[in-house]
């Protein structure tokens, strides 16, 4: 079943898919005639403005065996686990960092069971703000599947091959790959054992690449590295639970079929994957540690230019050549929030305490930078060509906004380490009046 997948390549590309047991699906010369091929029907799934500009106008057309409105009235259940009041909890502006979160081994957790928020900030009523939040589960979505009508979601796994069932087909995402599924697109989560990972959810718009300036043409994540479903559909008459996010709450409606039963679509909103390691780094080759911002694989522009409701960052495998330089991250602080999570190794600036499954948050001008056995190390290190986090994958979510983090997160999971500030509290007086 999923040995024979068909991906369609290129982000933000107008795509064409139709189930290849249905030849001939997709409707020639119009969107909606009066009666569809095999007799579907004609759905258009919106995640734009109708009249946005053509260049950010998102959309798609579905051609399904049921439309998606044939379902009954959405009950309110249980999602204390998730929150967007991000007022709730009193905010703390400590550096904080995270153990591993626990994968569940006592009963069954299902992907929307084990969503947990950690910190955000804004609202989707609102249509402004982001959250994070982790995942972990460790059984399928049973005759269930979820919408996000909040935002998009990009799923970063951290353990467990992820396989997703998508209203526009199906997608194999393993650690080391990222995926994202757009607001009020359909999907059912299926795991390879216990599996844990992260989640960036933004409210505004979508995901997009980052404009590369005097990089030129080519660089970071190229748009034909980004594959999309190819359609594929199942024809069942099952019991079938929609779950709905919907202003940060939960809402199940029952429906007598799946709702993955698009036989073929076209458009240019699609769910889509990547994998982190068709990443070209580009890096500084002479002097001077670069801005994170090098490494950005997505971006969720604001109306300022220049400046991010957030970024999805990452930092590969690479070469470091640079001279007379201090070559781990340098000590800052910043006017963005920056959330990491480690998929696996060891992180360069800190390699004892951030562990593959925990996190990170350096909050709005809290300073940070490498532990103080990072300092010293690099200070006093050989210069020459060495490679840098080869065997490790880490990655940011950075925002312009102030993340809070949920009474969960602080307090509830117990996973928060207390003690990350002693990391930096062996960093000596290195201060000479006169050079030598």
């Amino acid at each position: 079943m999923w040995e024979d997948l068909k991906y369609l390549t290129g982000f933000g590309n107008e795509f064409a898919s139709e189930d290849p047991r249905c030849p001939a699906s997709l409707p020639v010369g119009q969107n909606s005639p009066q009666v569809c091929p095999y007799g579907l029907y004609a759905e258009q799934l919106s995640g734009s403005a109708f009249t946005a500009p053509r260049e950010t106008n998102r959309r798609s057309w579905l051609y399904r065996i049921c439309p998606s409105v044939l379902h009954r009235p959405f009950e309110r259940i249980d999602s204390t686990h998730l929150t967007v009041d991000f007022s709730a909890h009193p905010p703390n502006p400590n550096q904080m960092r995270w153990k591993p979160f626990d994968i569940p081994t006592d009963g069954q957790v299902d992907f929307v069971q084990g969503l947990r928020t950690l910190c955000g900030a804004g609202q989707p009523a609102t249509r402004h703000g982001l959250a994070v939040h982790i995942y972990t589960c460790n059984v399928a979505m049973e005759n269930k599947s979820m919408q996000n009508s909040d935002g998009d979601f990009l799923i970063v796994p951290q353990q467990g091959t992820l396989r997703i069932k998508t209203e526009f087909g199906r997608l194999v995402v393993a650690p080391n790959e990222i995926c994202v599924i757009q607001q009020g697109i359909r999907f059912s989560i299926d795991v390879e054992g216990p599996s844990r990972g992260y989640i960036l959810e933004v409210y505004d718009t979508h995901f997009q690449l980052p404009n590369l300036g005097p990089i030129g043409a080519n660089g970071l994540a190229n748009p034909r590295d980004f594959k999309s479903p190819s359609a594929w559909f199942e024809d069942l008459d099952v019991e079938h639970t929609v779950i709905n996010k919907y202003g940060g709450r939960l809402f199940k409606a029952v429906q007598g079929h799946s709702p993955f039963n698009v036989v073929a679509w076209h458009g240019n909103y699609a769910p889509y994957k990547y994998n982190l390691a068709d990443f070209m780094v580009i890096n500084s080759v002479e002097f001077d540690h670069c801005d994170p911002s090098i490494f950005t694989v997505l971006t969720c522009p604001s109306v300022r230019p220049g400046v991010a409701i957030a970024d999805f960052v990452i930092f590969p495998p690479r070469w470091s050549v640079t001279e007379h330089t201090f070559r781990p991250p340098y000590y800052h602080r910043n006017c963005m929030s920056e959330f990491m999570g480690l998929i696996h190794g060891k992180y360069e600036a800190k390699e004892e305490g951030f562990l593959p499954g925990g996190a990170t948050l350096h909050s709005i001008m809290t300073p940070h930078g490498p532990d103080a056995a990072c300092f010293e190390g690099a200070s006093t290190a050989e210069l020459k060509p060495v490679r840098v986090a080869d065997g490790t994958q880490s990655f940011m979510f950075e925002s312009s906004l102030m993340m809070a983090v949920t009474e969960w997160a602080e307090e509830t999971c117990s996973k928060l380490d207390k003690a990350y500030y002693e990391c930096w509290q062996p960093l000596k007086k290195h201060f000479r009046i006169a050079e030598p």
